[in-house]
């Protein structure tokens, strides 16, 4: 297959919402945002050794929203000819003359737009051929492969690609961005005794010199998966339990959701009456930082063009701020803060950008041999958590602790309690990683319900 030879035009991206949005004004429209986002990506599976797909892939999709006083519609398409872009004006034009009227929508004010644009490094053009991919893959395998006990691959794989994307509103936002992406992983099943369990192991990252080592990768799936054969329920009972780094920042997300504008506005949040009080133990800080140079969740405006910056969201285990876009701000009565996403078509959402909890002082291995009887979760399948009470459960597999080591697999097991008391006391190891765009080092929570045999 061909390979790319040039990064994506981005001034070609900007052109084409300029021409939306003239054709919005043109068509009567009061206001009018558009966005276009253009991917393309290379990916390569091979099993046994041998080739198994190459896949290529280029999108580019584009949005148009449209406003009529406190009336507001928007379309997303992907059919970008002239009759195609013509037919998606009119379509958000009608749609919007017919739409309820919106008391909190509208684009932001022009005075609270971002003046400056950080530097962010964010991409990195890639060069990785589907030969290149196809090496990588081979060689994360042949790691996984080389783990005794490891008896088949479900898939090895390699990618790479980038994602450009440029928007336009009739109050002065006019962006472009560039972001790259890379990646290599493997999923391997191990069996015994008629047992069988599968693991994986994968790195990602904006440029390639921040991607785990491929044999690293690929030694620790098999390890991983080969660790899990044996499996048993452990007894039900309250302990401690350590959260994996792996699984642990789901614990942030759950934060993120609970803090997020839109459901502290319609009340559906555990933490709507926590703001400036403390949630977490005194010595937790957790931060959002959009300006890291290739952070996986970096930007360097939010997605209706307000200023953002890094800001601690816990700070000494006090909740901070809401994150706002501004439908949930105007609602609220607050500031819109930076908080803000992009929807292609759509009214903005709310996200966090590189979010992370400061690490401790402790390492997973110091936390363990403090354990005479608990769990380790390395595994965690369908939460269930009430977004008004905090109420959490979730089904888990990892493995027992017994006199402060690491005992055999566990796996058909829940944990459940209430995340206002899980919050402040979770205790976070030294063990941090940015692999993600949010993170978290392994965690500790004590007296946690466990259900098991």
């Amino acid at each position: 297959m061909s390979e790319p030879s040039q990064p994506i035009d981005t001034d070609a991206l900007l052109a084409i919402v300029g021409d939306l949005v003239a054709q919005a004004r043109k068509h009567g429209a009061e206001a009018a945002e558009a966005a276009v986002i253009q991917s393309r990506s290379t990916e390569v599976a091979v099993r046994d050794g041998a080739l198994e797909a190459v896949e290529g892939s280029e999108s580019r999709d584009a949005g148009l929203r449209v406003f009529f006083g406190k009336r507001q519609a928007g379309v997303s398409f992907s059919d970008l000819s002239d009759e195609g872009v013509g037919q998606a004006v009119q379509r958000a034009i009608a749609m919007a003359k017919a739409a309820p009227e919106d008391p909190w929508c509208g684009l932001v004010d022009r005075d609270q737009l971002a003046t400056e644009l950080p530097d962010i490094e964010l991409y990195e053009y890639p060069v990785w051929t589907s030969e290149d991919l196809a090496g990588i893959a081979r060689e994360v395998e042949t790691a996984a492969r080389s783990i005794d006990g490891v008896s088949m691959t479900e898939t090895a794989f390699a990618s790479n690609g980038e994602t450009a994307s440029a928007s336009i509103a009739t109050n002065g936002v006019s962006h472009t961005a560039r972001r790259s992406s890379h990646g290599y992983g493997v999923s391997v099943i191990a069996a015994r005794n008629g047992a069988m369990e599968r693991d994986y192991s994968m790195s990602s990252a904006r440029r390639r010199a921040d991607l785990r080592d491929q044999a690293e990768i690929g030694r620790e799936a098999g390890e991983r998966t080969v660790a899990r054969l044996g499996a048993s329920q452990m007894p039900s009972g309250v302990r401690p339990v350590i959260f994996d780094r792996r699984v642990s920042a789901r614990f942030l997300g759950a934060l993120e959701g609970a803090i997020a504008g839109p459901a502290i506005a319609r009340g559906t949040s555990f933490l709507r009456d926590k703001l400036g009080e403390p949630i977490f133990a005194t010595h937790i800080n957790i931060i959002d930082d959009p300006h890291r140079d290739w952070g996986l969740g970096s930007r360097p405006v939010d997605g209706e063009g307000v200023a953002n910056r890094k800001r601690h969201v816990i700070e000494d285990g006090v909740l901070t701020t809401w994150l706002l876009n501004a439908p949930s701000a105007r609602q609220l009565g607050l500031q819109t803060n930076g908080y803000a996403t992009r929807s292609l078509g759509g009214s903005p959402g709310v996200s966090s950008t590189n979010l992370h909890i400061e690490p401790g002082t402790a390492s997973r291995e110091q936390m363990i041999s403090e354990i005479p009887d608990g769990l380790l979760v390395t595994e965690m399948f369908s939460p269930s958590l009430n977004p008004n009470t905090g109420d959490w459960s979730v089904g888990v597999s990892g493995f027992a602790i017994h006199d402060g080591a690491i005992a055999g697999p566990v796996s058909e097991i829940t944990v459940a309690g209430n995340l206002i008391d899980i919050f402040k006391r979770i205790e976070p190891a030294d063990d941090l990683v940015f692999w993600s765009s949010v993170n978290a080092p392994s965690l500790r929570v004590d007296a946690l319900s466990i259900g098991g045999a």
